[in-house]
Parts: structure tokens; C-alpha cells; sequence
């Protein structure tokens, strides 16, 4: 068991230390090996907010990161940023939120705060963006991850619950929700529109509850047929079974709006046939991160519907709190599995092997 060791409505100016699981080992073949450790948080600031973590989401990119399939990292390193918790300590300058209330960070932590994106709800596009875990803050701390006792973070990355929403379910929307979500309100997704999924795992079946809350008609396309019941219990309107020659997409030619991609393996990915299913100004928007590049794309591909390709990148405060607020009047809540963090090795090694359906939520054992 992990101790928590201090709550206070001021800032302190004591030395503070917190506790999490970690990856230590430079042994490739140990990636998903935690240990327990401690690690100074960062300086307490007067924008800053700290919480007492009771719950956090387990997303693909921890995996991605400890296996060094994004890359190699420093470890110690402490991963997760879905993460729910208890507000122990706000900064002086802090409005809206405050001790005792239950809150959500995301993967994102910190940002400039005065570039053109952070002053027009675009503060997850910011040059200077700070992660939840593997980053650096100013004071040359590096940035740690929610399988820990506590996190610190700038206000505008905190987010309160709303009453409707447990913190188990409210956990993983704060990456996978958010991440789905804002491609859907920022191309229009309501009614009238034909909004296509392609993968259906964490954040796909997020993005079919969501696009449905929201009135949009939805097509789900998945490689795995064991997924259709799942797949019609989650609203899809139209479920497709994919293949990688792409004769699948020649019913639905034309027919898309909007195609959000979630796929995490995509060297056999017929993104063609994916394409020419969008109908004259259509968008297919990637929020999946793969360790493989996409397969390649002519000019010419683009030109019969003059379709675009693009991808997203989290979502703002503001798209936030829209999302859990239409979460809590809908009552949306994520498939999910809850194990105790003490057994975040199964967690990443059942996320690898696809074995979740559809996210791994983690509640501390760290009190």
C-alpha cells in the first residue's frame, strides 16, 4: 500500500514527496515490470491545482511509451493520464474548483497560456504543451502519470465532474472521450450526418456512443466479426466487417460524411478504400497513434471527391466539459473493466494483447 501524506487548502512550501508504480528496468523484455516508487511532484504554483488520485483509465499510449514503440524514454517513468481524484490544494489564483471536489485530468497539463491556440479553445495545439507524464515542466521536474498517490496540474487541464458521472466511468474520458469527441463536434457531427468509426475498441466504441448522443447515423467498421453483438449494443446504425483488400467500402462509396480512424495497426489498412467512401469534402481524421507509418497516398487519391486527410489531437477545456455534461444527461458510460491499480501489469499486458473490451479502469490502492 501506498501512503498519502498531506492535503492543505494553501499552498506549501515544505518539501512534499508522492509515491506511484513505475517502469525502472532498461530490460526491453521487462516493459511491463512497475515498481513503487517516490518522486518529488513539481512547484506548487498559484495556477495550479493538486489531487489525490482515486481512479485512472488505462490507454494505449501507456503501452505504446513503455514498450518504446513511440520511442525510447527515460525511467524511471511513471505512466497514465486518465485520471480521477479529490482536490487536496488549489493555487491562490485558482477559480472554480476547490478542495474537496472530484476532478479529471487528462493528457495534457500544462500549456503557455498566451499563444493564439490557448487564447481560442485551442489550448491542446499549443507549441509549448506540457504532457501528463513523460514531459518537463519549467522547473526542470519531469512530468508524472496517474498510477501514482497524487498529480499537480495547471487549472485549465482540470476538470470537474459532474454528479451524474461515477469517477469509474468518468475516468477514461478524459484521454479516449475527449480525444473522439472533439473530431465529432468540430465537423458537425448531428443530425443529418453519416459518420463512420473504423476500429472499435477504447476509443471507437467512445466515438459511436458519443456521435449517437449526439444524433449523428453511425457506421462502425471493424476487422472482428466477434465484435458485432457488442458493436449493436452500443447504437452503431450500420455495422461493417473490414477486409484489407478494401471490397468492403465499394456499397458505401460516397456515402460519408466524416471517417475517424482509430486503428493502431495500419501497415495492411486499405486507407483508399477508406477514402473513397467520403462523400465531396469529406474529412478521414486518424486519432489513432501507430508505431507504423500509413500506407502511402497519391495526390490523385484525393482528387476524385477532394477529400481530406488529417488528424486531432485531444480536445480543449471547453469541449471537455460539454462531453461530460452530455455524458451525465445521456447517461453514457464507458465498457469498461475495474481492477485494482496493484495490478496495472495486467492492465497494460491484457491492452497489448487486445484482450480489454473496452477499457481497464484502475482504482488506487494507494491510501
Amino acid at each position: 500500500m501506498l501512503s498519502w501524506l498531506w492535503a492543505s487548502t494553501t499552498p506549501q512550501t515544505s518539501e512534499v514527496e508522492f509515491k506511484g508504480y513505475a517502469i525502472t528496468s532498461q530490460d526491453p523484455t521487462k516493459w511491463s515490470d512497475f515498481s513503487v516508487i517516490p518522486f518529488q511532484p513539481k512547484t506548487f504554483s498559484p495556477t495550479d491545482v493538486e489531487l489525490r488520485i482515486t481512479h485512472c483509465g488505462v490507454c494505449g499510449s501507456d503501452v505504446h511509451t513503455i514498450t518504446a514503440g513511440w520511442g525510447e524514454f527515460e525511467r524511471p517513468m511513471i505512466v497514465r493520464h486518465e485520471i480521477v481524484g479529490i482536490v487536496t490544494q488549489v493555487g491562490q489564483k485558482v477559480r472554480g474548483i476547490k478542495v474537496g471536489d472530484r476532478v479529471g485530468v487528462g493528457a495534457q497539463i500544462a500549456s503557455c497560456g498566451e499563444c493564439r491556440a490557448c487564447k481560442t479553445d485551442n489550448e491542446q495545439y499549443c507549441p509549448d504543451s506540457i504532457e501528463t507524464y513523460n514531459g518537463t515542466y519549467s522547473d526542470g521536474v519531469r512530468t508524472t502519470g496517474g498510477y501514482s498517490t497524487a498529480v499537480r496540474a495547471d487549472e485549465r487541464f482540470v476538470f470537474p465532474i459532474p454528479a451524474g458521472l461515477s469517477s469509474a466511468h468518468a475516468a477514461s474520458m478524459f484521454c479516449a472521450g475527449l480525444t473522439v469527441y472533439s473530431p465529432l463536434v468540430r465537423n458537425g457531427a448531428g443530425p443529418g450526418k453519416k459518420i463512420g468509426i473504423v476500429g472499435i475498441g477504447g476509443l471507437g466504441h467512445y466515438a459511436i456512443v458519443f456521435g449517437k448522443a449526439l444524433s449523428a447515423e453511425m457506421y462502425a467498421f471493424s476487422s472482428s466479426p466477434s465484435k458485432v453483438d457488442d458493436i449493436k449494443q452500443m447504437g452503431a446504425d450500420h455495422i461493417v466487417i473490414t477486409d484489407d483488400n478494401g471490397i468492403f467500402a465499394e456499397k458505401y462509396r460516397d456515402t460519408l460524411d466524416l471517417i475517424i480512424s482509430t486503428r493502431d495497426s495500419v501497415k495492411t489498412m486499405p486507407l483508399k478504400a477508406f477514402r473513397s467512401m467520403l462523400w465531396v469534402g469529406g474529412k478521414l481524421v486518424t486519432v489513432g497513434l501507430p508505431d507504423d507509418d500509413f500506407p502511402p497516398l497519391s495526390g490523385m487519391d484525393f482528387t476524385a471527391n477532394a477529400a481530406l486527410f488529417g488528424g486531432s489531437n485531444l480536445g480543449c477545456k471547453k469541449e471537455a466539459m460539454e462531453m461530460l455534461a452530455l455524458a451525465a444527461k445521456k447517461g453514457i458510460k464507458p465498457w469498461m473493466e475495474e481492477l485494482p491499480t496493484k495490478e496495472c501489469k495486467k492492465a497494460v499486458e491484457g491492452v497489448k494483447a487486445n484482450k480489454v473490451r473496452y477499457r481497464y479502469v484502475l482504482s488506487h490502492d494507494l491510501m
